[in-house]
This record gives C-alpha cells, structure tokens and sequence, in this order.
C-alpha cells in the first residue's frame, strides 16, 4: 500500500459505502499517541449534501483552480486535535508534571499525532482500492469553519483529506510531476548529519 499511495487531486463523484469509511476512519483511530492521549477527533463529510456545505464553508474567498477536481469527493474527514487536551493528560498523576506548561514540549505532539491518524487514513484508502488528498484549510475561513460545524474553540483542524472513487485520468498537475523524489542518499543521515 505505501509504494501506492500518491495524492489524488481528480476525483469521481461516484459514492463510498459507509462500510469502507468506517474502515478508513478506524483505522486514523489507530494512530499512536504521545501518553497515549488521543487528542485527535475527525469531522466527517460523507455524501454531496455534506460535502456541499464543507466547500461552501471552507473556501469563503480562496478558491484555488485546483480545486475543480477535488469538489465530487464524496467524502472529506477534517482531523482536528486539542492542545489543551494534550497539556491536561501530562498534567496526569502517571506522567509527573503538574502544570499545564507548553514549554515542557520539545515539539506540538498534538499535531504530531493528528498527522499520524492522518496518513493512516491516507493509507487505507489505498487498501479500500480509493484515492485521497491531504489538503490544507484556506486560514480566513477556519474561524468560519469551527463556528458552522460547531467545533470546540480548543479544537484545531489540521487540513482535510478528500476521498473517493480517483478519475480515470487525473489532469492536476502535481509537483510530483515536476520534481523527483530526492534519492535516499540526500535524506538519511547515518549516525552523524553529512552534507
């Protein structure tokens, strides 16, 4: 599956079972944790009712030409995740801190985590034989977003991933297109950074 996995920016409009998204979202349920917290939640739009009103809220003002191919998506999952869920489990008689200070973090786990489920889901997509995109939220329309869907204030969505049936020929262009992917030689480092 991960030799497959390619961002898909053309989609079909023909529908997804509930059976498979259901699959695909258990398996973001997956995703590991730090303190095993699991502070990641999924907004689920499955059919064009929902799908519609996604679109409708989240490009106010920004869309991008690119975006032709994805709208029949029949189904966009936005993983969201809460920082201030993270900073309250640590906080937690079993991990030794007792405040809630971000500065203890050598890096936002939170999306850490959230991106992990992410590419699991991406990943099975593939298996359930679909395409799927990881694309981001356009920024002056998240306040929007959070306030139409009634998302928590606390909760952030990281982007959204568009899946579906991918059209038979996918006329986006892609960096992939354009650039190589870098050999491993320039990205493994092997005991000391080189180069």
């Amino acid at each position: 599956m991960v030799g497959r996995r390619k961002m898909v920016r053309t989609f079909q409009d023909a529908p997804v079972v509930p059976e498979v998204v259901e699959r695909i979202l258990r398996a973001g349920q997956r995703a590991p944790s730090a303190g095993y917290t699991q502070g990641f939640a999924f907004l689920v739009f499955h059919g064009p009712e929902e799908t519609g009103r996604f679109w409708e809220v989240s490009s106010a003002g920004g869309e991008a030409i690119w975006l032709a191919g994805v709208r029949p998506a029949p189904v966009i999952v936005v993983p969201l995740t809460s920082k201030r869920v993270y900073l309250e489990r640590y906080a937690e008689s079993d991990k030794g801190w007792t405040d809630l200070d971000e500065a203890r973090w050598p890096a936002p786990y939170w999306y850490v985590d959230a991106a992990f489920a992410s590419m699991l889901m991406l990943l099975a997509a593939v298996d359930e034989g679909l395409g799927a995109l990881f694309f981001g939220l356009f920024p002056p329309a998240i306040a929007e977003f959070k306030a139409a869907f009634g998302v928590p204030q606390d909760w952030e969505p990281i982007g959204a991933i568009a899946m579906g049936h991918p059209a038979r020929v996918d006329p986006a262009p892609s960096s992939r297109d354009t650039r190589p992917r870098k050999p491993l030689n320039e990205i493994v480092h092997r005991g000391r950074w080189s180069g």
